[in-house]
């Protein structure tokens, strides 16, 4: 069974725990409870899970006052809530879960790469991914002059797997023309939204969430709203081309930026995709190292 901990009991743990730091293991061990902790709230702050953690929180409180004023009845009832916490914390957060566990899943070594030296396959991979960049670019200003409307996803780390399974995968090229094809008025797919993996189209004609907040602009239409609503459920970049206005619009983590220049969409795509050849980091350590060669040869 679980129970609420005494805060007293609480903060005399952390101070036995305190006192008795000092080995390595300690260190390593506190680093991987921060990190998890940060990752938990990051992960809460980032998705509609903070709307069900502040109620959780609130439980707790009423919980506590139950408890304080010797309310039985109301007390039985939470604690058969309390009794089953974790179950109960599983079964609600299981979507943000679930994008926990996907987002460590595609994590990768080559991520973690500290002299910012690139191999052939990421370079080969930056091309493709530049290629993707320029041809969604022109393909977007020339459906914005034809007012054609256009709702393109952009996986990265969430894995979009039950989104591409209700359209049709066609697993194509970028380029102009075929996302042109895809959205030409009458074409079969059009409708849909056509989602973008490792640089190649993967799927069209793509069912998106609609978002649940009422208190968005009445002028958004559907494909505004889909945009929204799966840019909150995951960390796709969404580019959403308007049929009426011929607008260019990018959703990314809720937000949605509307009437953005085509340099603009240019420099958000590249920023999300087309990683710089060195980061801050690396750049650090490549000017050390080749600061240090010059010194040597003079």
């Amino acid at each position: 069974m679980l129970q609420l901990l005494n805060f007293k009991d609480f903060w005399s743990e952390i101070g036995r725990a305190v006192m008795s730091f000092n080995s390595v293991s300690d260190v390593l061990d506190v680093i991987l409870v921060t990190f998890v902790i940060y990752s938990a709230i990051k992960l809460i702050r980032e998705t509609k899970a903070v709307q069900l953690a502040k109620g959780f929180i609130l439980l707790l409180i009423v919980y506590a006052l139950v408890n304080l004023f010797g309310m039985q009845a109301s007390n039985y009832i939470l604690s058969l809530v309390f009794n089953n916490l974790l179950l109960v914390l599983v079964i609600i957060f299981t979507p943000e879960i679930r994008h926990a566990l996907e987002s460590v899943g595609r994590s990768s070594v080559s991520k973690f790469n500290f002299f910012g030296f690139r191999s052939g396959a990421e370079e080969k991979r930056r091309e493709e991914m530049q290629k993707m960049v320029n041809a969604v670019c022109r393909a977007s200003s020339d459906m914005s002059d034809k007012h054609i409307g256009a709702l393109m996803v952009f996986e990265q780390e969430t894995i979009l797997g039950d989104i591409i399974s209700s359209g049709t995968v066609i697993d194509a090229k970028v380029s102009p023309e075929m996302i042109g094809n895809i959205f030409y008025p009458g074409a079969p797919l059009h409708d849909g939204a056509a989602v973008f993996r490792d640089g190649r189209i993967c799927a069209a004609g793509c069912i998106l969430p609609l978002t649940p907040n009422h208190d968005i602009s009445s002028e958004l239409g559907t494909r505004h709203r889909a945009s929204i609503g799966m840019s909150e459920q995951s960390d796709a970049v969404i580019v959403v081309v308007s049929e009426e206005t011929g607008a260019i619009s990018v959703a990314y983590k809720g937000r949605l930026r509307r009437g953005i220049s085509d340099g603009d969409l240019r420099e958000i795509l590249m920023e999300h995709f087309v990683k710089p050849e060195e980061d801050e980091g690396n750049s650090k350590i490549k000017k050390w190292l080749k600061g240090r060669r010059t010194h040597e040869q003079k």
